[in-house]
């Protein structure tokens, strides 16, 4: 038992000095990402159904940081404020298999292949469910419906960044209400806290299961047990997707994963098709798409994310050589000749990743806590706002509505309390409701 400790705890810092320098230069990328280019101005590129806009979708969710929980209400926010389903189902498909940081990170665990693989999958996917979208769902835009009549979602509270999925909001690439303090300044800052805080808080969860759900992998499975599989061709990737389709994983935190299994003889189709569907669908994301822009878009979205996992998971294994993926992998288990950055950045960049996530957690907690005790308000109980992205979501939305004055949302107790003169509570279920959370009343 101790050595099997031992050997855990080795495999996990193992993973974690490999990809925290390429994760962390992601983050940077990410935050100044979100700085110059803020998802409000995305929607102008996505309004007519044709396959511009959607082509216009796929290439902008490429970089952007969202897995499938917060795609999903910045995309019903592109929706709402005019963007095409075929555009928003392009931008739904496309945007949480890859981002600016997961595409650092995938080079440094799996190598260049699939890090150029992964964009070009998800862009390629992205244009085809846009396409299909306008093709065979002919309704136009949803206008907006009460209880929104009277004022406009805000795009930018719900496009602030991704988080986990629920089972009825909410899964990637914020703060989580308005009212919290995001420091106003210089750019360098303002990329800084988003990086530093509020995306990395946003996938910790899924990034910190990743890590020791592939450490436990390597460590328990013998290395040749996935060797068995080859040559089932197709029922090796189906199995694989069947097991990805309901589970929820980010883009980042899907990538460790992935190389203990390629490295445990997973053929690089089927880690592809892990990498595709895993952070792109979960029980959560189909619910919110069926209930919001109907079930005709919620089909198209998974047979595109289906058809296209198997396709390209069968390509992959067709096309490129598995010699060619493994050569590239090398680094992961070798020796430290093969090692790409020097040890002293490896451990360092792990040492900052660490404080980085500890900080960020009692520094969100903190402020919350601080704003929470200022407040005299009503309190109600919402259920599913698993992520800074949920709380944003709700703060802003609600803040829109006359006689709200302050709005201060807490994904961690699942509470959300209201000031204001005039504050109607059937109005603001209907709200919630609409964009995907769950009232439980007022508490």
């Amino acid at each position: 038992m101790k050595d099997f400790i031992i050997n855990y705890l080795s495999e996990v810092i193992y993973l974690l000095n490999e990809m925290a320098p390429w994760l962390i230069l992601g983050l940077v990328f990410a935050g100044l990402l979100k700085v110059f280019f803020p998802e409000d101005k995305v929607v102008r590129y996505m309004g007519k159904p044709n396959t511009k806009s959607a082509l216009n979708a796929s290439f902008l969710g490429i970089p952007m940081p969202l897995c499938s929980c917060g795609v999903i209400p910045t995309g019903i926010s592109f929706f709402r404020n005019g963007a095409s389903k075929g555009a928003t189902n392009s931008f739904l498909i496309s945007t949480p298999q890859t981002g600016v940081d997961s595409i650092f990170a995938t080079y440094s665990m799996l190598g260049w292949p699939f890090a150029i693989l992964r964009p070009i999958v998800a862009f390629v996917t992205g244009i085809m469910g846009g396409i299909l979208t306008n093709w065979l769902v002919k309704e136009k835009p949803a206008a907006p419906k009460n209880p929104f009549a009277g004022f406009k979602i805000d795009t930018e509270a719900l496009g602030k960044k991704g988080g986990s999925a629920s089972a009825a909001s909410c899964q990637d690439d914020s703060c989580g209400c308005h009212d919290k303090p995001v420091p106003k300044g210089n750019t360098l800052v303002r990329a800084t806290h988003y990086a530093f805080i509020e995306l990395l808080q946003d996938i910790a969860k899924w990034l910190i299961i990743g890590f020791l759900l592939a450490a436990l992998i390597s460590v328990v499975l013998p290395d040749d047990f996935f060797m068995r599989f080859q040559g089932w061709g197709i029922l090796e990737i189906l199995i694989i997707l069947a097991a990805s389709i309901p589970l929820y994983v980010c883009a980042t935190g899907s990538i460790p994963i992935a190389a203990v299994l390629l490295m445990k003889g997973v053929s690089p189709g089927a880690a592809l098709v892990f990498l595709m569907a895993g952070p792109a669908t979960n029980v959560a994301t189909m619910t919110v798409i069926g209930n919001t822009m109907g079930r005709k878009s919620l089909f198209v979205y998974l047979g595109t994310i289906i058809g296209g996992a198997v396709l390209f998971g069968l390509l992959t294994n067709w096309l490129i050589p598995t010699d060619l993926i493994m050569s590239q992998m090398v680094h992961i288990h070798g020796n430290g000749e093969h090692e790409m950055l020097p040890k002293w950045l490896q451990i360092s960049s792990t040492v900052l990743l660490i404080g980085s996530l500890i900080f960020g957690y009692f520094y969100e907690r903190f402020e919350k806590s601080k704003k929470s005790t200022q407040m005299d308000l009503k309190t109600l109980k919402v259920e599913g706002m698993t992520c800074s992205h949920c709380e944003a979501s709700v703060s802003k939305n609600l803040s829109k509505l006359d006689g709200v004055d302050e709005v201060f949302a807490d994904k961690n107790t699942s509470e959300v309390k209201i000031k204001g003169n005039k504050i109607d509570l059937k109005e603001i279920e209907k709200i919630i409701t609409e964009i995907g959370y769950q009232y439980k009343g007022e508490i």
